[in-house]
């Protein structure tokens, strides 16, 4: 069982870990010496058993608020996912039906007839 060397506020702390959890150990020990010197400069020198009960205590406080804040975000996400699931339980809508207007054979043959006049007149005007 590897002894790790930790600093909190100053203080050499020798740790037993399990093999290979040395990282996650340096890392807690990091957040655990952040709140200790928060707590060295606003209340100056503290006994080595207070300061890592006080520390300790703020990082519980700080993970209550983000284990409460999760709690939220997982009630939010399963009331989204019930939405979605809402929606895709009801049947499609029925399609919309577009009515495309369409201009009688007649009046397009009165527009081409009308058409070869104007062409016939602008032929007889340039040719006089």
């Amino acid at each position: 069982m590897p002894q790790v060397e930790i600093v909190i506020a100053g203080r050499t702390f020798d740790v037993a870990c399990q093999d290979g959890e040395e990282h996650y150990l340096h890392s807690a020990a990091a957040m655990l010496d952040v709140e200790a010197k928060h707590l060295a400069d606003q209340i100056g020198r503290l006994p080595e058993a207070r300061m890592l009960l006080m520390a300790g205590l703020m990082l519980a406080d700080k993970t209550a608020g983000l284990e409460d804040r999760v709690r939220t975000l997982e009630a939010e996400m399963d009331e989204a996912r019930d939405y979605v699931e809402k929606l895709n339980a009801q049947p499609a809508p029925d399609p919309i039906r577009v009515e495309v207007p369409v201009v009688p054979a007649h009046v397009t043959e009165g527009f081409a007839e009308l058409a070869a006049r104007a062409e016939a007149l602008a032929d007889q005007i340039e040719a006089k």
